[in-house]
């Protein structure tokens, strides 16, 4: 049992790598392709937020309350991306960037929002994984995790392409994405091990983390895919991306 889990851990990781060693080769594409990818990637993260996220912490309640209390973990996720673009001027030792230099780009204070955004939701979405694998049958865990696996190429894409823009070195880009990646591995083995208090926990950890997607969707990414005067392209981008992700969802 224990080395499913380990397979599956690392087998999300290394999704989300592939998306950032992919991401790599899209530091030069001139804004109308970028607009495009990253409109698809919002798509693929607006279903991720909603099919993998809020509507599985829904599933998990009975009642009216119990619900009332995951979607206002929703709504406390999105206040909390909301506070973090208010100290993400202080985060600029993430970017090795000089401090000056990243209180005057504001283009990375978005960016970090992305990286955020995208490393809260990891924790929760691998203890989901890693919950499954606690029952008796596995067909249903390995389904989740190939589609979470699909899921973390885009998004590993969308952590390293702005931060190259943004003028983070290469290195330090990869690693953050990595970083990332490893935080998943955490949650499977959380979810694992933890079961019972996991599961009791997880409807309120998806629905925060869902929130904090949608928020950073809505303020920052559908904004910056429509500010350069390719925001039709970019619209079908993300409905494209929103339909892909939930094809392979419910085909998987």
């Amino acid at each position: 049992m224990i080395q499913n889990v380990i397979y599956s851990a690392i087998g999300l990781c290394l999704a989300t790598v592939l998306g950032s060693i992919i991401g790599f080769f899209f530091k030069q594409l001139p804004h109308k392709w970028n607009d495009t990818v990253l409109g698809f990637c919002a798509g693929v993260m607006l279903a991720a937020s909603i099919h993998g996220l809020i509507l599985p912490a829904a599933d998990m309640t009975t009642g009216s309350w119990p619900l009332v209390g995951v979607l206002a973990a929703g709504m406390v996720g999105a206040l909390f991306l909301n506070v973090l673009d208010f100290l993400t001027p202080h985060l600029h030792n993430l970017t090795g960037l000089e401090q000056e230099h990243h209180s005057h780009n504001a283009s990375i204070n978005h960016v970090l929002l992305f990286v955020m955004a995208i490393a809260i939701h990891k924790l929760p979405e691998g203890m989901a994984v890693g919950v499954g694998f606690n029952a008796e049958e596995l067909d249903n865990a390995w389904a989740v995790t190939v589609g979470i696996a699909l899921q973390n190429v885009p998004e590993g894409m969308v952590v390293i392409s702005p931060l190259l823009l943004a003028g983070v070195s290469r290195w330090r880009t990869f690693f953050i994405s990595l970083g990332i990646g490893l935080l998943e591995i955490v949650g499977v083995m959380i979810g694992f091990y933890a079961g019972g208090i996991s599961l009791a926990l997880l409807p309120v950890m998806l629905a925060f983390a869902g929130g904090a997607m949608l928020y950073v969707i809505c303020d920052e990414m559908i904004i910056e895919t429509h500010s350069h005067g390719y925001q039709k392209q970019a619209s079908y981008a993300l409905m494209l991306g929103y339909f892909t992700l939930f094809y392979l969802e419910r085909v998987i």
